[in-house]
């Protein structure tokens, strides 16, 4: 009786598995299908922009792509360990990036983005 037993609850799940399974490729089939575009950056984020006074501190006075900029301005910031211990989203200023703040003492991330492209010409 037990083998009685296994044998119809076994099939179930064998069904059930193989569904997913052919959602699963139905995706993957699609993609297949489209021809792999190789992604072209944007103009904008590649255009060498001057930086100002304030930021050139920071960021050296070359012009360099927007993209660039925040590369620097994130390697000076953990060079210096000025993320906040507390709440990693916020920026503490030190003495070369408290003009580029706007005079704040702490910015969250997304504002420093807005406040670095203030500084850029």
């Amino acid at each position: 009786m037990a083998t009685a037993k296994k044998t119809p609850a076994a099939a179930p799940k064998k069904a059930a598995a193989a569904k997913p399974a052919a959602k699963k490729a139905a995706p993957a089939a699609k993609a297949a299908a489209k021809p792999a575009a190789a992604r072209k950056p944007n103009a904008a984020f590649m255009k060498a922009m001057t930086p100002s006074g304030d930021l050139s501190a920071v960021v050296g006075s070359t012009p360099l792509p927007r993209t660039e900029v925040t590369k620097k301005v994130w390697e000076y910031i953990k060079k210096h360990d000025l993320q906040d211990a507390a709440n990693r989203r916020m920026i503490n200023a030190d003495d070369k990036l408290k003009p580029v703040f706007g005079g704040k003492s702490q910015v969250s991330m997304f504002e420093m983005t807005k406040l670095i492209s203030d500084h850029l010409k």
